[in-house]
């Protein structure tokens, strides 16, 4: 991973700068000239800071071009680059840059790759690149700027958007609850006097056409948290769902029961006619069969079964119109295959957020499958709902403290693996270990149950702890160094899945008790407390020092879910050797080891194919 680029200035560094005033530029950040309206090479083309968690001046930066939001790939991005992309933001220059997705990777094209500026350009449409849509990355390498908080003078932000909006909860691209960024948080949007025009600018905004639909009634789904909009009118030309009218509300003005949502319209692309299932009870699953070729030479063919699941399913399900995958299959002899036999398309690996299967990494036309025969081909079972998943961040941060447990009390822990690796050289019984406790409370704020992938017939049994595991990693814990080194690790596994409590308006319907069904019905949440076994990260080997401790719900993807990107939480920790101190817990900017071991770039790999 490559440091963040950071302009250090030096007392030398001020006398250069003096100098330049005198003459041309500062080396620290060149400075073309700032007259909006020489600005002519940017016409056609608009400019966003996206991501989270991030501050206004600083985010992941996504351009619009022909009508479609992008973003910029990592690769040989400098700081010369992150000045000229500030300035067209508004901002004066930059102060840093961003790789590997620091604020969260993006979605749709990834306009620009190999950008080589150097710095004095009026317009990023002057420096060099590979040329518009031509890359070879991924969104995990989505760059990002840190602009000087300073803003051009006379500045013109007319094609500049600030994007304090998402769509979290649809089922299809366009689609979904409205959620606005306030204050570095998000909240959703009452759905008093929503209408069509307001719909409309959160379309507009976020790259798509027009509104379709204008939903109210919290139909994709409650959200959770703050509710930072009410009675928004708009005439339907504004750039920004801020900028229109609205009411701040209190917290008895809206619940959300009430949380607004759009359904876009979208252009026509076509994709959903080259894919289609084949062999299944129904509609909604089947083999996957994929059409590859050009004009003469179409034919219809199969996936390899390899490695495929739930992330590359819910890009299937997407492209074929028919929502989310509620299962990703590596064998499909149970379907009819009917007269396709051939097998085209091998290596697909997804991020999850792909529109079509053609934009995940594949091993293009060297196909390498290494169980063959058409009972190992891709299938899949789609949903229009799903679950999500959400961690309570602050009650993680409310609830943490170090406890140093005797070893006589943490044997049925170390059956279970949940102490470090050094406890199994520990003179037991005696000793103690440290451990860093605190509460998990899991929301789900999904269109669907969360239900173990495992039906009860597979759970398996632990007599130490007296139940059953429905599913064997349920989430990660890690102690990390700021620059992502793990130095400690836990894991828990569903100890049981179940409603502990409910809204208001919501029954329980999951309980553990009596070998009973496990699950978190929509609206409900799971509570592991930190007093009970495994609620912790051991400690015992982690010296003093600046620390973060990231939590990952339902790593490795065995469950599908609406939205993977929320899964993940951070918070900063300070350790002196006696005390921890955790603070600024927040969601969405991490990434489990599943997602990392999933794009581990390959010798010869180019495009999206895998050689």
């Amino acid at each position: 991973m490559r440091p963040v680029s950071v302009w250090q200035w030096s007392p030398w560094g001020l006398l250069l700068c003096l100098l330049c005033l005198l003459c041309s530029s500062c080396l620290g950040s060149p400075s073309p000239s700032t007259d909006p309206e020489k600005r002519v090479g940017s016409q056609g083309l608009r400019f966003r800071l996206a991501g989270f968690p991030r501050k206004p001046y600083e985010g992941r930066v996504e351009i619009q071009r022909a009508g479609e939001w992008g973003t910029i790939c990592d690769d040989d991005f400098t700081l010369q680059a992150a000045h000229v992309l500030c300035r067209e933001l508004g901002f004066t220059e930059a102060t840093g840059w961003t790789h590997s997705a620091k604020y969260g990777p993006g979605t749709g094209r990834i306009w620009l790759d190999n950008l080589s500026c150097s710095g004095t350009e009026q317009s990023v449409t002057e420096c060099a690149s590979r040329g518009w849509g031509n890359s070879d990355c991924t969104h995990d390498e989505d760059a990002g700027v840190i602009c000087k908080d300073q803003r051009l003078p006379g500045f013109s932000d007319s094609n500049v958007i600030e994007a304090r909006v998402r769509l979290k909860g649809g089922a299809h691209p366009g689609e979904g609850r409205v959620e606005v960024l306030k204050a570095s948080t998000w909240g959703t949007v009452c759905d008093r006097k929503w209408d069509l025009h307001a719909a409309s600018v959160v379309c507009r905004e976020l790259g798509f056409g027009s509104a379709r639909e204008a939903l109210s009634g919290a139909r994709m789904g409650q959200g959770m948290g703050a509710i930072h909009l009410s009675e928004v009118r708009c005439s339907g030309q504004e750039l920004s769902l801020w900028k229109c009218p609205h009411k701040n509300i209190t917290a008895e003005d809206c619940s959300h029961s009430q949380d607004a949502g759009v359904r876009c319209n979208l252009p026509y692309t076509g994709a959903e006619t080259r894919i289609r299932l084949s062999g299944g009870r129904s509609q909604h699953e089947g083999r996957v069969e994929v059409q590859i070729g050009g004009p003469g030479t179409l034919r219809w063919g199969l996936i390899c079964g390899d490695d495929w699941g739930t992330l590359e399913a819910m890009v299937a399900c997407r492209q074929l119109g028919l929502g989310y995958a509620n299962h990703g299959l590596q064998e499909t002899w149970y379907w009819d295959s009917g007269n396709i036999t051939e097998v085209v398309m091998s290596g697909v690996r997804c991020t999850g957020t792909e529109l079509t299967l053609d934009q995940c990494a594949h091993h293009g036309t060297h196909i390498t499958c290494k169980r063959t025969g058409t009972r190992f081909t891709a299938g899949v079972i789609c949903s229009e709902t799903a679950s999500d998943l959400l961690l309570h961040s602050a009650l993680v941060q409310e609830t943490a403290y170090i406890e140093d447990r005797p070893l006589h009390m943490l044997y049925c822990a170390a059956e279970e693996n949940c102490l470090a690796s050094s406890a199994r050289s520990a003179n037991w019984p005696y000793g103690h270990r440290r451990l860093l406790r605190f509460s998990s409370q899991i929301h789900n704020l999904g269109r669907a149950d969360f239900r173990p992938k495992a039906g009860r017939h597979s759970w398996v049994w632990h007599e130490c702890h007296g139940h059953y595991h429905s599913m064997d990693i349920f989430t990660h814990y890690d102690i990390l160094t700021p620059n992502g080194t793990k130095v400690a690790e836990g894991h828990k596994a569903s100890f049981c899945l179940e409603d502990t409590e409910c809204q208001e308006d919501v029954s329980k319907r999951y309980e553990c008790a009596n070998f009973g069904e496990q699950g978190i019905t929509v609206g409900c949440w799971d509570l592991y407390r930190h007093d009970i076994d495994c609620q912790w990260i051991d400690i015992t080997d982690v010296k003093p020092g600046n620390y973060i401790l990231q939590v990952v719900i339902n790593p490795n993807f065995e469950v599908a879910e609406s939205d993977f990107t929320n899964n993940a939480m951070k918070c900063n920790c300070k350790y002196d050797g006696h005390r921890i101190w955790v603070h600024n817990c927040h969601i969405g900017d991490a990434f489990s080891e599943e997602a990392n071991r999933r794009f581990e770039r390959y010798p010869g790999q180019t495009s999206n194919q895998i050689i």
